[in-house]
């Protein structure tokens, strides 16, 4: 087995080396695969499917975007606590199809569904249940409003369940992730670990998502699964405090898609106990490594934001509270003029200022302190005493900079994670459905 390298090889896209990513392993319980629909008329992979053949607990959020894709419409109308299957496409998003992308996925269900069983009634376990149709979830990604390509997707569901891996290497969740990615440069992978009593807890995270990106989600795919026997209920709320200040603290260009979603899968395969609440020491821990593979995930997004050469952290602290600060972080980070004087790397803060005061909250000036990096450049009103322009140019040049806003009005604290703007964002949106 091989990466298909036609997920990789275009101009804009530098391929990455195996050594630079993570090294997942085995979820029990999960099988997965990747392979080409032609939906890019290229042969990359395009389709993924992850299987439980025992059934996952899982828990979903999504985008709160009004308009919303046909799958996340499908997946919002499942009252199940447990799943059988995740299928993603990429190349179209379902979105504002119409009849058209209702009735393919009924019809992608229906076959998928079918397949799925028949490859259970061949398997030499004995027994089997019948896979159906709201056993399976699905995620969609691409262009908006083009008809949806239900025949090819169709027609590549029987190599889709034959490819089905029950092991896992480190090649292979890189070939399913890559078979995810739409203006990607690279796969984002995260893994994480804790050992309860004498088991080993896994939890192995992936995702997509370059373009369109602001909180609430963005055009973004996150999928994490673990082997950790967790009800429904918990993992949604689990997921949900992971997901606040991670995947919802970032942006790339404030503008939030109408598809994103985030999800997480227990395969139940190790028991780590019953009755279990957010209270529980077992759950803490676990909730801990669940952060920080979200956010991993997350800052993989902004630096391969579309065009981006820098990542850039907005950090708000000593605000009145943690909504005044994050309203700040966003005006800021959200700002094109900030994010091409990074892109530029021109220390101009007065662009700052301007970001701080545009946000609507009301600040003290003469309180106000502003640092780029170690460096401050701002305080009590006025430039800094300290201010030294050779500096903070050579400073500017890094390819991460951190913006910290000192407020001085209160307790809470809020950090939003961005990129620069280049020349090639424009490209890339440009010619996004060439």
């Amino acid at each position: 087995m091989t990466i298909n390298l036609k997920n990789f090889l275009n101009d804009k896209t530098k391929l990455s080396k195996i050594g630079e990513f993570q090294t997942l392993k085995q979820i029990e319980g999960l099988e997965m695969s990747a392979v080409s629909a032609d939906l890019y008329n290229n042969g990359r992979d395009d389709l993924t499917l992850f299987y439980f053949s025992k059934g996952a607990n899982y828990a979903t959020v999504s985008t709160t975007n009004s308009i919303i894709s046909e799958t996340i419409a499908w997946n919002n109308s499942s009252h199940k606590k447990s799943i059988k299957g995740l299928m993603v496409n990429t190349k179209n998003a379902n979105t504002f199809t119409g009849k058209q992308g209702k009735e393919s996925l009924d019809i992608i269900a229906k076959n998928l569904a079918r397949i799925l069983t028949l490859k259970e009634s061949k398997s030499d376990r004995g027994t089997f249940e019948t896979v159906r149709i709201k056993d399976l979830i699905f995620a969609s990604t691409g262009v908006i409003g083009e008809e949806f390509p239900v025949h090819k997707i169709k027609d590549a569901l029987p190599d889709l369940v034959e490819k089905l891996k029950v092991d896992h290497n480190k090649l292979f969740w890189l070939k399913v992730a890559s078979g995810m990615m739409t203006t990607d440069t690279r796969p984002k992978l995260a893994y994480e670990e804790i050992i309860v009593g004498d088991e080993l807890v896994k939890l192995c995270g992936i995702a997509k998502g370059s373009g369109m990106i602001a909180p609430n989600l963005a055009t973004m795919l996150s999928f994490i699964f673990t082997n950790a026997d967790i009800n429904s209920n918990l993992l949604k709320s689990l997921l949900k405090k992971a997901v606040a200040n991670t995947f919802n603290a970032i942006t790339v260009d404030s503008d939030q898609s109408t598809n994103d979603m985030v999800s997480i899968f227990s395969t139940r395969a190790i028991k780590i106990g019953q009755n279990l609440s957010l209270n529980d020491k077992i759950i803490q821990k676990f909730e801990l490594s669940l952060k920080k593979l979200c956010l991993n995930l997350a800052h993989q997004i902004v630096v391969d934001g579309e065009g981006a050469k820098k990542f850039l952290k907005v950090k708000i602290i000593n605000a009145k509270s943690i909504g005044s600060a994050k309203k700040i972080a966003f005006s800021i980070a959200n700002s094109p003029l900030i994010k091409t004087a990074v892109a530029g790397e021109d220390p101009n803060w007065g662009r700052i200022i301007m970001g701080i005061g545009k946000s609507g909250e009301i600040i003290d000036t003469k309180k106000l302190k502003i640092k780029l990096g170690n460096f401050t450049v701002a305080e009590n009103g006025k430039i800094s005493e300290s201010y030294n322009e050779e500096k903070l140019r050579e400073y500017m040049k890094w390819d991460s900079i951190e913006i910290e806003i000192n407020l001085r009005l209160g307790n809470d604290a809020f950090e939003c994670y961005t990129c620069d703007f280049t020349h090639d964002y424009i490209d890339i949106n440009a010619d996004y459905r060439n």
